[in-house]
């Protein structure tokens, strides 16, 4: 059905609105400020549906009487509007009328007659030519009939696709309503999970604290108080609480335990109900029975098609025998073509309309008749069907409107319960209470430990910085006191000096009493925790019910972190005093006592776990994804750490290879000195024992044989410089030996070996340690070893030409002068001997020094390898830290997740219930305010009631 509204609403776009009860389907046309309200009076003229009694919805929304249509982005090409009819979604309302189809009859044309259609061939002579208009008459009858029976096919035809298109309709208008429903049964659901949750947990932790109490109260009555703790009345922690009064108490938890349990269950049997017709509602759908009529509806095409054919032969039937009658009367037959051969070709057509073609337009009418005739079955069967599933699905939102009303009764009842097992929670927190108490009497002894240890630490560096203080001025004083008069300084003020620090400690945690950390598990058992480690799933609850153990333990863990803080200051300051010890607070009882105050701490720490969270589970839906993402976070962190340890590994080798060729290199250059060392004192050492040895062998055959050969001695003087500068130890040895008598002179030729070869040693120290490669030492020491090598051959080889020339000389003054020139000479030769030694001695200390500062830079190099070493380890310690840290922070951010998810889940129920309340109130106000005087406002008042009793 298709209208427009000319009064109400402006020319614009199409908006559809469907009728779920029956399908009919209503084509407006509207624009976007286009009120609801306007669209519902529309609806209420057409369709007879009151306005009060009319429910639009547009997908998920619902259509408000007072707001337009632009709201809901409407009118759209895309997005239709189902209308439900209030009064039949009610239990006891009738059901919908059988469809009304209006079948069109056949409606048969007059039979032809002579007598009233006359016809000028009618008086023709010749029986052939008078047959044609015959003819005629009865061929354009047969095309009148068959139009009249394919017209009334069409119009069948048409109804059955209009039938087929109303039941697509209702399904998807029993779509939406099962999408509005599946809507809300996702929040019920949702509430319903999240209230199992707590109240499986809180089940569990109540039914084990009263069936552990009998147990709990043995405990108690089995750990005796300290002795400085006990009294008359107190000997055990039993004697803390009433043990009349708890008993009787237990009795009473336990009887509202066993009621609000049975409660409990007929919600569970009320909602394991609504979800079984739930479940009920989404299997059952028409929708296979609308496809098997569609493709029905598809056969039956080709009948009205077969029809259409038909009426096309049979006008060009009617067109042939008109034009025959037509040449007929204009004597325009051809020669060859006579009436009589033109009336024997129209019999056959005669007999083919009669006998086929008529016939079978009318088979094809009948079975489109039968299509209409289930159509019209399946259009009734389809809206019982309607009718009945939209009374199950209002049926479903009133069940879940009662049970969504009774959640706010059974969290209150769940608070009632937790605040009546209160005092049975205080039985089972004694323990553990009691337990943290005396580790913390342990954690403040040690604390008091560490800080005053730092306090005296702190002491004995103040009065190092004073004793270098005092030392300066002292120095200051002595200096200046030789310029300045003594009263000068006094008035000035200088003769002061700085006081001594005196670093006092007022006493405190006097009044703790006598627990060490051997003593706990004496005076407060391990068991008292009451910390099991259950085979069930664990986890961590999202309701509303652990708000505060949630930031208890937040709370508890920030307190941890600025212990942790503390303590890290407080091992930097000791760390900063190692080397500082002080009578009673040692490096190592510091370390205890830190040790001990850690472990004191972990233990308070894990006393004041609650035992609630023992019995917090997780749904089975979760547990899979938070295992699988903990598996996941797990395998990533161990290969984030396995990177690291390779990291620092291949860090550590490296430091490892540095050392060791530092250590090498050290040694090599050890080496390298002690063996230049070696062969320059040996080459300067022969060198400076040939020279006297010659000296001497001349000066001797001056004496003997003055007027002797000279030639005959020229082969010693000239082959003893010249010998090779690898000479043997052997060979050195003897010449040394030789001369032994002669220490001044040894000694000058060890001197002089020092002073040649101290540039050369210098040279290979310093471009040995600034090169550092051994491949290119190497090349220096073989280019080092070619110029000193020549250097002595050139001082040899001048050695040797200047005791050739000298040679002449000598014995032409022997042969002159006598001993008195032997004795001349031998003093000259002497004291240059001495002066010659005592540069070479200058020499040597110089070299001395050096070596000695080089081997200061290998002690700092091993100083400063030492050193890495340890920094190494440090920041392997620090990693470790920075670990920990990392999984402490994930964990706090894993809880300050599961608190916002559980806030924004009550921030969705609330939001959802204040929905629901303004538009209570908008129908209340629409109902006041709706014009029409008291009748309507009654009427307006009984479809509110009757859409609240849902």
């Amino acid at each position: 059905m298709s209208s427009s509204v000319t009064e109400d609403f402006a020319s614009g776009r199409k908006l559809l609105v469907h009728i779920a009860e029956n399908g009919h389907t209503f084509e407006l046309d509207c624009d976007e400020s286009t009120p609801v309200e306007a669209v519902q009076r529309y609806i209420e003229g057409v369709a007879g549906i009151h306005l009060n009694d009319q429910l639009l919805l547009c997908l998920d929304m619902k259509l408000e009487s007072q707001r337009p249509l632009s709201a809901y982005k409407l009118p759209c090409e895309d997005r239709e509007v189902f209308l439900y009819n209030r009064a039949r979604l009610l239990t006891d309302s009738p059901p919908p009328p059988s469809e009304q189809v209006d079948i069109p009859e056949i409606v048969d044309p007059p039979l032809p007659s002579a007598s009233q259609d006359l016809h000028p061939l009618d008086d023709a002579t010749d029986p052939a030519v008078k047959a044609l208009p015959s003819y005629e008459r009865q061929f354009r009858y047969h095309y009148q009939r068959g139009h009249a029976i394919y017209t009334c096919t069409q119009v069948k035809f048409e109804i059955c696709e209009r039938l087929l298109r109303e039941q697509k309709v209702q399904e998807r208008a029993m779509e939406t309503a099962t999408g509005s429903m599946e809507h809300y049964y996702r929040m019920i659901h949702q509430m319903y999970a999240d209230f199992m949750k707590c109240y499986l947990q809180q089940h569990r932790y109540h039914s084990d604290l009263l069936m552990t109490f009998g147990r709990d109260i043995e405990k108690l009555r089995s750990c005796k108080l300290h002795p400085a703790l006990q009294t008359e009345t107190r000997k055990c922690l039993l004697d803390f609480v009433k043990e009349e009064n708890l008993r009787k108490l237990v009795e009473n938890c336990n009887s509202s335990h066993r009621q609000f349990e049975a409660k409990v269950s007929q919600l569970k049997q009320m909602f394991n109900e609504l979800k079984r017709r739930v479940e009920d509602l989404f299997s059952s759908k028409a929708s296979s029975a609308i496809r098997d009529l569609e493709l029905i509806v598809k056969d039956h095409q080709r009948y009205p098609h077969e029809q259409k054919s038909i009426m096309q032969s049979l006008s060009k039937d009617v067109n042939t025998v008109k034009k025959l009658v037509d040449d007929c009367l204009s004597c325009q037959l051809s020669a060859s073509l006579r009436p009589h051969d033109a009336v024997s070709a129209l019999g056959p057509m005669y007999d083919g309309h009669d006998k086929h073609h008529l016939p079978k337009m009318l088979s094809c009418d009948r079975s489109i008749s039968k299509l209409l005739n289930i159509c019209k079955d399946k259009k009734n069967e389809m809206n019982h069907f309607v009718h009945s599933f939209m009374q199950k699905v209002a049926y479903v939102q009133f069940f879940i409107r009662d049970i969504r009303l009774q959640f706010p009764a059974f969290k209150e009842a769940m608070v009632r319960q937790d605040d009546l097992f209160e005092d049975i929670k205080l039985v089972r927190g004694i323990g553990p209470a009691y337990r943290a108490c005396l580790a913390e009497v342990v954690r403040r002894k040690a604390s008091m430990k560490l800080y005053m240890g730092m306090a005296g630490q702190l002491a004995e560096r103040l009065a190092t910085k004073r004793e270098v203080e005092v030392r300066r001025r002292e120095q200051f004083l002595k200096a200046q006191s030789v310029y300045i008069p003594r009263d000068i300084l006094v008035s000035m003020g200088l003769f002061d000096t700085p006081n001594q620090c005196d670093v006092n400690i007022a006493p405190f945690d006097s009044n703790l009493i006598d627990v060490d950390i051997a003593d706990l598990d004496r005076y407060a058992p391990d068991y008292l925790v009451n910390i099991h480690l259950k085979g069930e799933k664990q986890g961590s609850s999202k309701g509303s019910f652990s708000i505060s153990n949630d930031s208890s333990q937040l709370a508890e863990a920030e307190d941890d972190s600025v212990e942790l803080s503390e303590k890290y200051d407080s091992e930097e300051l000791l760390e900063g005093c190692d080397s500082v010890e002080i009578a009673g607070t040692s490096k190592m009882e510091v370390e205890n006592a830190r040790l001990k105050a850690e472990l004191a701490s972990a233990i308070a720490v894990i006393c004041s776990f609650s035992p609630e969270l023992e019995y917090e589970s997780l749904d089975d839906s979760k547990l899979d994804s938070l295992l699988k993402n903990a598996a996941e976070k797990t395998a990533e962190a161990l290969h984030l750490k396995d990177e690291y340890g390779k990291h620092l590994q291949s860090m550590l080798k490296m430091k490892q290879m540095q050392c060791l060729s530092y250590e090498k290199r050290i040694k090599e250059l050890e080496q390298r000195l002690s063996e230049q060392y070696l062969q320059e004192h040996k080459l300067s050492g022969g060198k400076d024992v040939s020279e006297f040895v010659h000296s001497a062998v001349k000066t001797d055959e001056c004496k003997s044989e003055i007027s002797g050969d000279v030639e005959a001695h020229m082969p010693y003087i000239s082959t003893e410089p010249m010998d090779e500068l690898s000479s043997t130890s052997a060979s050195l040895d003897a010449k040394l030996g030789q001369f032994s008598s002669q220490p001044g002179k040894a000694r000058e030729g060890v001197d002089e070996n020092m002073s040649d070869s101290s540039g050369m040693i210098n040279q290979q120290l310093d471009s040995s340690m600034l090169e550092p490669h051994r491949d290119e030492l190497q090349v220096g020491d073989k280019s080092r070893q070619e110029k000193m090598a020549e250097q002595l051959g050139l001082a040899l080889s001048n050695s040797s030409t200047a005791e050739t020339t000298l040679e002449p000389q000598n014995m032409l003054h022997c042969e002159t002068g006598g001993v008195d020139t032997d004795s001349k000479l031998k003093d000259d030769f002497v004291l240059e001997l001495q002066s010659a030694l005592a540069d070479k001695s200058n020499q040597l200390s110089e070299t001395e020094t050096k070596l000695k500062d080089a081997m200061e830079d290998v002690d700092n190099l091993r100083r400063e390898l030492e050193m890495s070493r340890k920094l190494l380890d440090e920041s392997q310690m620090n990693c470790a830290h920075l670990e920990n840290c990392l999984h402490e922070a994930r964990e706090e951010a894993h809880t300050h997740l599961c608190a916002a998810d559980r806030r924004a889940s009550e921030y969705s129920a609330l939001r959802a219930s204040a929905v629901k309340m303004r538009s209570l109130f908008e129908r209340l106000r629409s109902c006041v305010t709706a014009s029409g005087g008291v009748a309507n406002f009654a009427d307006s008042l009984r479809a509110l009631a009757l859409s609240l009793a849902k």
